[in-house]
């Protein structure tokens, strides 16, 4: 593996509104087509979260759900709407942790099915309808990335890697970041451990979440009101992988902070 000395990061303009069923695969490389950009091997694809969403089709209109007593309680809870509570207990293993530390600004964090801890299960209302529709986070969001990996490198021959992000708080730390919550082509966790660092030491504890370092970076230009859901990040060196984003996830046995 290569060191890296410079990357690039190459907003995809123009991709249009997604409905459920198309192919985010195709609407990327339409868009690559457009902005005349040709994919390289090793490019890593990085794909907001809201879009594969859209095309799965995990989309929810609030005035369908009816919410259970337990949905209504925690509502009151986090003053949020009962409906939308309904939607995100129905993604969650586990309440985290939820309090209203100042009027109208409940907080509710739960763990995903898949693992995943952050608000609201992934369940978003911002850039989708304007209206009573949410999204949820995809069932298997390194699978989505598997498809579109297959569907650009089949198209293209270029040996490309996907990740797809997700915006985030993090504890004791103010702001938002993006993350990897699903990936293909490229191996999540970067081992250092028993390398030897600039001063001669072996490392011993240094694992790097390369694919969240990568969303991270890409984030920087696909914030919520650009109008950016895809960012091709070049030059980044990384391993590839198959086991996807699961390697992100920490073993509770050695999470301090359950």
């Amino acid at each position: 593996m290569n060191k890296t000395e410079e990357i690039k990061l190459i907003a995809l303009k123009g991709i249009p509104e997604v409905a459920e069923g198309d192919s985010v695969g195709e609407m990327i490389l339409s868009s690559a087509a457009r902005e005349k950009i040709s994919f390289l091997d090793k490019d890593v694809v990085v794909v907001a979260q809201k879009v594969v969403s859209k095309a799965e089709g995990r989309v929810v209109n609030l005035s369908g759900v009816k919410p259970s007593e337990f949905a209504v309680t925690v509502s009151r809870e986090v003053s949020k709407d009962p409906r939308l509570v309904e939607v995100i207990l129905g993604e969650t293993k586990r309440i985290v942790r939820m309090d209203q530390r100042e009027d109208g600004k409940g907080r509710l964090i739960v763990e995903t099915f898949s693992g995943l801890v952050l608000a609201n299960a992934g369940v978003d209302t911002s850039n989708v309808s304007g209206g009573a529709d949410v999204t949820l986070l995809p069932l298997d969001s390194d699978r989505s990335a598997r498809v579109i990996r297959e569907h650009i490198k089949k198209e293209t021959g270029k040996d490309i890697a996907v990740v797809i992000s997700d915006t985030v708080g993090r504890p004791w730390r103010e702001g938002l970041v993006d993350i990897a919550i699903g990936c293909c082509g490229i191996k999540a966790l970067s081992d250092h451990r028993g390398k030897i660092d600039t001063k001669g030491f072996e490392l011993a504890a240094t694992e790097m979440a390369t694919a969240d370092q990568v969303a991270c970076a890409a984030g920087l230009l696909m914030e919520k009101n650009a109008a950016i859901p895809s960012v091709v990040v070049r030059g980044v060196s990384y391993i590839q992988g198959k086991k996807g984003s699961g390697e992100l996830i920490r073993d509770p046995a050695h999470d301090l902070f359950r």
